[in-house]
């Protein structure tokens, strides 16, 4: 059956989250853990609120080395699987899935949370969130896509990517909260053609970049220097041998910036641009803009632990003269199925604009498809 390979990949990522899901945090355990760590630890007596493995620790009249110290301690106690800082003017809420709680008409309820990560060497989390709709951001997935056209090579695609951005290093800028880290982000990009007689590979797309990030409060930034080649499949080339499908030795290293800002009620903004140098071939044109917005519902879905999500990613090329390339992604993020940290998401996608597969950059596509994907 031609859709068996992809099936494959798609049912191991689903069928892990059950081990994930077999285990979780006991919160009522990890609350008393923080409430007497901070006490024995900082001399710090703080009514700390657990879901979910999530910490949500009451930071108002702290100083800014105390609120580092507390986080970092919360996060080193097993089972906790984040820590968020509340500034509050009232009492914190009971349910902590919220990040932002709208001010009632008397104007006695205020939250805003952020978010501290651990410091040192591979510390865990990100302090510039993945960006969702994002065609090129390494993560773990796997989609089935059609395609509206006939001009990539098939109709039926499977698509899957292997990758991730790890941090090598995090610390604070002196004792204040605004922190910074640096690592390596990698991905591998494959489509495979569905409809062929063996769901031949067509395309692998290979990025690896070296980054650095840096996080205040609901401001962060994310910069690389990285490396892309692009490879085509030996079945796709056997195939192709007597058409005039010309194949292009596409490989360039490039940098980019990214800035992010997220506003109450899950909206986030980000936006920037990059600009590549030891270009093959060597008349490829050099700048880009990205930009997005993104919007993860700060209000759960109870009965199946879910959070909405919907995503849209921008991106215009002088290579191809700043037409838009647009993709959209929309669907809900499974809070309790999780491996490794990972959250599992499935969304609808759409994309229109210039396939992102490196070496069909010169062709316009339109598809729509259903993919799984991990995220932090």
């Amino acid at each position: 059956m031609v859709y068996l390979r992809f099936t494959a990949v798609l049912a191991v990522m689903l069928a892990s989250t059950s081990l994930a899901y077999a285990a979780p945090s006991d919160d009522a355990y990890i609350a008393g853990y923080a409430a007497g760590a901070l006490k024995q630890n900082l001399k710090l007596e703080i009514p700390v609120t657990v879901k979910d493995g999530v910490i949500t620790l009451p930071v108002a009249g702290l100083e800014d080395a105390d609120r580092a110290k507390a986080v970092q301690l919360l996060w080193e106690i097993p089972g906790v699987n984040s820590v968020k800082t509340a500034e509050t003017t009232s009492e914190l809420p009971t349910d902590n899935t919220l990040t932002a709680v709208q001010v009632s008409d008397d104007g006695t309820t205020s939250v805003t949370e952020s978010v501290i990560l651990p410091t040192g060497l591979l510390p865990n989390g990100h302090l510039f969130k993945p960006l969702l709709a994002d065609t090129r951001w390494a993560h773990f997935s796997a989609a089935y896509r059609n395609y509206q056209s006939d001009n990539f090579d098939g109709r039926d695609i499977g698509s899957v990517s292997f990758g991730e951005t790890i941090p090598f290093y995090r610390s604070n800028f002196g004792k204040s909260t605004a922190q910074w880290e640096a690592g390596l982000q990698a991905g591998v990009f494959s489509d495979f053609n569905l409809g062929a007689s063996s769901s031949d590979l067509v395309n692998t797309d290979f990025i690896a970049a070296m980054y650095s990030s840096a996080r205040v409060g609901q401001f962060s930034a994310f910069g690389r220097i990285y490396h892309q080649s692009s490879h085509l499949g030996d079945e796709f080339l056997l195939r192709q041998a007597n058409s005039k499908f010309e194949r292009v030795n596409l490989s360039y290293e490039g940098a980019d910036l990214k800035l992010s800002y997220e506003l109450p009620y899950g909206v986030r903004l980000y936006g920037g641009g990059g600009g590549l140098f030891h270009r093959e071939p060597a008349d490829l044109k050099v700048w880009s803009a990205q930009y997005g917005i993104e919007f993860r519902s700060p209000w759960r879905i109870d009965f199946g632990s879910m959070r909405p999500i919907v995503a849209a990613d921008i991106k215009n090329y002088d290579e191809n003269n700043w037409s838009t390339d647009v993709s959209a992604r929309a669907g809900v993020e499974f809070e309790n199925l999780t491996v490794l940290g990972r959250k599992l998401q499935i969304l609808a996608e759409y994309y229109n604009g210039y396939t992102p597969s490196g070496q069909f950059y010169k062709d316009k596509v339109e598809y729509v498809g259903l993919g799984a994907h991990y995220h932090f």
